[in-house]
C-alpha cells in the first residue's frame, strides 16, 4: 500500500491510547477479543509503559493480504474495511506491524466515538461504578468496531446505557445480527459473546 495508508510501527506519540480512552482492563480485553472475532487468530495483548496496546501473534491465520468477506467487502488484518477514511481494496497488502498499529488506531477511533455519545459509560474514579461499566463499555466498543460508530450511537443499546439500564443495553446488542439483509449464525454467536461480557464483566471473555 502507499506509505500514507498504514503506519510502519505500532506507535502513537502524542495521541490518545486505547487505555486512556476506555481504561486498561477494557483495552486489554478488546486487544485480545477483536482479533479473535474479526480474523480468528489468537494474540497476547499487553500495555506498553507509554500506554500503547502491544499485540503478539500466537496462532491462526493473519490476513495480511486483503480478502472479500461474506458480503463481498474487501477486508484485511482484523476486520478492517477502511483506514483513515480510505476503503481497503482487494489489492492491499500489509505487514504484521502495520496490522497491529492499524488495529489500535482504529480501536481508539471507534472507542472515542462510543465514549463521546455514551456518557453513561464514562470512566469513573469510583471502583464500584467503574467495575459495573467495564463490561458494557467493552461490548459497546466491540459492537461499534464491527458495525460502525454511527450505528451504535443511534442504537437502543446506547440509549439504554445512557439511561443507566445496563442490562437492557446488553440485551439490545444482540439485535445486530444481520449482514447483507440476513441473519448470520456467526453474528448471532458474536453478539451473544459480547452480551455475556456486557452482563458479567471482563471475566466472561471465554
Amino acid at each position: 500500500p502507499p506509505p500514507s495508508l498504514a503506519p510502519a510501527a505500532p506507535a502513537f506519540p502524542g495521541k490518545p491510547t486505547l487505555a486512556m480512552v476506555v481504561g486498561g482492563a477494557v483495552a486489554l480485553a478488546l486487544g485480545v477479543s477483536i482479533p479473535k472475532e474479526e480474523s480468528g487468530r489468537t494474540v497476547r495483548a499487553t500495555l506498553a509503559p507509554t500506554g500503547e496496546l502491544q499485540i503478539q501473534h500466537i496462532s491462526g491465520k493473519q490476513y495480511l493480504a486483503a480478502y472479500l468477506d461474506v458480503v463481498g467487502v474487501a477486508t484485511a488484518c482484523d476486520g478492517l474495511t477502511s483506514y483513515r477514511g480510505r476503503k481497503i481494496t482487494i489489492r492491499d497488502r500489509f505487514t504484521e506491524a502495520q496490522c497491529a498499529a492499524m488495529l489500535e488506531e482504529e480501536l481508539v477511533t471507534h472507542a472515542q466515538g462510543v465514549m463521546g455519545c455514551t456518557p453513561g459509560l464514562a470512566l469513573s474514579p469510583d471502583p464500584k461504578v467503574e467495575l459495573q461499566r467495564q463490561g458494557p463499555r467493552f461490548a459497546a466498543v466491540s459492537l461499534a468496531y464491527n458495525v460502525g460508530v454511527r450505528r451504535f450511537c443511534t442504537s437502543t443499546a446506547r440509549a439504554r446505557f445512557n439511561a443507566g439500564n445496563y442490562a437492557g443495553g446488553c440485551d439490545a446488542l444482540t439485535w445486530f445480527n444481520k449482514a447483507g439483509g440476513r441473519v448470520l449464525p456467526g453474528l448471532v454467536a458474536r453478539r451473544g459473546r459480547e452480551a455475556k461480557v456486557c452482563r458479567n464483566g471482563l471475566g466472561a471473555l471465554s
